[in-house]
């Protein structure tokens, strides 16, 4: 029976193994596509396929073999077999539901530091637990941890994130003032010398980092590189510089190109050889301690694991099985793709929707990074100053928003620097032999290269600023999530065994399968989604066709809108108006999204438009009182209902239902006319305007009167009163966009 609650743990590990390499791909790929992704250097499929073959290559070669799951974290001769199985199970649950956690928030997290942290929680559970056992005391903890590589990791990651954000601005930074955002008109021998500097670096960074445990050369040979460094990094960059110049001068392939793709495949191959092990090396582990042990004899509690500290070779099947796996996910997953979204995003050149809301410490970091830059800006000649400033001038280009997609985020220069310093970064700490997460590498280096392009300008630095802290907040929670998760996950295997680890993989999978489909589904309704668009014309009768639409989705909204909060306050339920509430505010930040585009909108009017300018402007000032509106009856409503304040009484219900009856006649009819477009008939609905002020003056005046004679509830009567006013508003308000509309439609037809 014993040897079969083991084998049931082989299997289930290998399950597990299979699921952390999806969700950690799915995490990973931020590491090598996001300066390819951002840059739009080469399609999308070149991308994938380039970093496809990195990833397959890079497993291949690949040793496989996981010293820190094996005995860089404890030390493996102080447990025995059952203990081991315990925490290599505790640390493969943990870690699928950690990474995928991270996933489905699409934050990129450190595989690395996960894995260890998780090691290091799980192994200290079942040491305390063997302390307790004989009576010991706190300080016999250190006999089973291997405590000195736990704060070397711990360390490694503070310094990387400040080395990597670091390098990263200051060879930006060089980069742009040497080569400017007209790097294209550059000389042939500028990009030569940037592309000689760069390949050399990705190539010694792929000899390095990504075939330093590989067969594929000699040890002859890496013992020459490692001994003739500088001569090698030599000839490497007159090479380079050399083929670099022939092939821009001879072909029309761009430099940057060039090193974007060579880097893509450099990262994409070293993630797959060295972090593959963060995802099967502790089943592999496992693996070799069953297989050690159901050949020994001894019972599963009293065979111990020397073994463990010996070095074993992974079989070359296991790492190609494990390459395909991570090849699919790579094409497959959109979680994936959503990670590598929020590292993109935070790193653009351009304007455009901040994911991460601003917070107390992002705006000291950025009123202090002004002050600071003003003083150093002070100690420099003026002239000096200047000159650096046409450096970083990029042209401005109104782009049509059937275009806004396909726009880079950043130019081929930036994605060039952040490849070749994560390269360079991550190699010099290998060759060092320091502990170093490729994750907050690449990602941090990202960030400085965007701080000193200057693209977290003084329109978002506070929202880029505030999504670094969240994803570098999210590292240490991942940290210290990590280590007690997996502790407590240990112990509770600990007490219940093999019913403990069936009740806790099944909770382990529904939860996956659970953010499985609730992202599905949130990426199938972001499709779906209707948005309001900015408009393009620099005439008023293109912006009044263009607008039809907007207007036609923005009646149909608030229409829906107002319903819901009158049925929510009807049936005092409480959830459709959340739903009311989380609708208007959606709708409210899309109305505000237009009037930031103002600057934009008005920059691409020629001189005899400033009437469009003045109709555009007053249309989303009218859209503005109009979200204004419904955004008090939501919130009203909402904490009246919250507050568990009395109904409202029927007959007020009844004279709300039949004011949403008339807005939603109204409402609709509106939407017709801006959906055919045939605006004669605003006339006709403007002309009988009055009545309806009159039907919403006359509840007023109803509910006066209610008061007055038998009304018992204060705050039903302020509530009531303010729904009334706002609707009488949100009617005003649509009006004037009606009357505006019909001035100038009318006019020029």
């Amino acid at each position: 029976m014993g040897e079969n609650i083991y084998l049931f743990m082989i299997i289930a590990l290998a399950v597990l193994a299979i699921t952390d390499l999806v969700v950690g791909v799915s995490n990973d790929a931020v590491n090598f596509l996001n300066s390819a992704i951002g840059s739009k250097a080469v399609s999308f499929r070149t991308v994938m396929i380039v970093a496809s073959v990195g990833i397959a290559f890079g497993a291949i070669s690949s040793s496989g073999m996981m010293e820190v799951a094996r005995k860089g974290i404890f030390n493996p001769e102080q447990f025995v077999f059952a203990e081991i199985m315990i925490i290599f199970m505790a640390v493969m649950i943990t870690d699928i539901l950690l990474l995928d956690f991270f996933n489905t928030l699409g934050m990129p997290t450190s595989t690395t530091v996960s894995i260890v942290f998780e090691l290091l929680g799980a192994a200290v559970a079942i040491s305390m637990v063997k302390i307790m056992g004989h009576d010991g005391g706190v300080a016999d903890l250190w006999t089973y941890i291997n405590s000195d590589k736990a704060t070397e990791i711990i360390l490694g990651i503070l310094l990387s994130v400040v080395v990597a954000f670091s390098v990263g601005a200051l060879v930006q930074f060089i980069s742009r003032l040497l080569i400017s955002f007209k790097f294209e008109e550059k000389p042939k021998w500028v990009g030569a010398l940037f592309g000689g500097f760069a390949l050399t670096s990705i190539i010694y960074f792929i000899l390095v980092k990504g075939l330093k445990s590989a067969s594929i050369f000699s040890p002859e040979v890496l013992e020459l590189i490692a001994n003739k460094q500088f001569l090698f990094i030599l000839s490497n960059f007159v090479v380079w510089t050399l083929v670099s110049w022939l092939i821009s001068t001879l072909t029309k392939i761009n430099i940057y190109t060039m090193v974007i793709v060579m880097g893509t495949f450099a990262l994409a191959m070293a993630f797959a050889g060295n972090d593959l092990v963060n995802f099967i090396g502790v089943p592999l582990a496992a693996m070799e301690s069953y297989t050690s042990w159901s050949t020994s004899g001894i019972d599963a509690d009293k065979y111990t694991m020397e073994g463990l500290a010996s070095a074993v070779q992974t079989p070359q099947y296991l790492l190609l099985l494990s390459g395909l796996i991570m090849v699919v996910t790579l094409w497959f997953s959109s979680k994936a793709k959503n990670v590598v979204k929020t590292s993109v995003d935070l790193s653009r050149q351009d304007e455009g929707d901040e994911r991460f809301q601003p917070n107390f410490l992002s705006r000291q970091i950025v009123k202090f990074s002004i002050n600071a830059s003003e003083n150093i800006a002070g100690l420099i000649p003026a002239s000096i100053l200047k000159r650096m400033d046409t450096r970083f001038e990029k042209p401005y280009v109104y782009v049509p928003k059937s275009r806004v997609q396909d726009l880079p985020a950043f130019d081929l220069v930036r994605a060039s620097v952040n490849l070749m310093v994560a390269s360079v970064l991550i190699s010099l700490a290998t060759s060092m032999k320091l502990p170093l997460s490729t994750t907050y590498v690449t990602f941090m280096v990202a960030m400085g290269t965007s701080l000193a392009d200057r693209a977290w300008g003084a329109e978002s630095a506070v929202y880029r600023v505030a999504g670094v802290l969240n994803v570098i907040g999210g590292w240490f929670f991942t940290a210290m999530s990590a280590f007690t998760a997996a502790a407590i996950i240990a112990y509770i295997i600990h007490l219940g065994g093999i019913y403990a680890i069936g009740v806790l993989l099944l909770i382990a999978f529904f939860l996956i399968g659970k953010n499985y489909l609730s992202h599905t589904k949130k990426m199938k309704e972001t499709k779906l989604e209707q948005k309001l668009e900015r408009a393009e014309s620099n005439s008023i009768i293109g912006v009044i066709d263009e607008s039809a639409a907007n207007i036609s989705l923005a009646i149909k909204r608030a229409n829906k809108i107002y319903t819901q909060s009158i049925d929510g306050l009807a049936k005092h339920d409480i959830d459709t108006l959340k739903r009311s509430k989380k609708g208007i505010s959606k709708f409210d930040k899309e109305v505000e999204d237009l009037r930031d585009n103002i600057f934009y909108f008005i920059k691409n009017l020629d001189e005899s438009s400033v009437s469009t300018s003045n109709f555009y402007i007053s249309i989303l000032s009218y859209l503005q009182d109009m979200t204004q509106s419904l955004e008090y009856i939501a919130k009203a409503g909402h904490k009246h209902v919250h507050n568990n304040h009395k109904k409202l009484r029927f007959n007020q219900i009844k004279d709300l239902k039949e004011t949403d009856g008339y807005l939603n006649e109204l409402f609709t009819e509106i939407e017709t006319i801006f959906e055919t477009k045939d605006f004669l008939k605003l006339t006709e609905l403007i002309i009988h305007k009055q009545e309806l002020f009159a039907k919403v003056d006359m509840k007023i005046h109803k509910q006066v009167e209610r008061t007055r004679t038998d009304e018992s509830s204060p705050k039903n009567t302020a509530l009531y009163f303010s729904l009334l006013l706002e609707t009488k508003d949100l009617l005003v308000a649509t009006m004037n966009l009606l009357e505006t509309y019909d001035q100038h439609a009318n006019t020029k037809v």
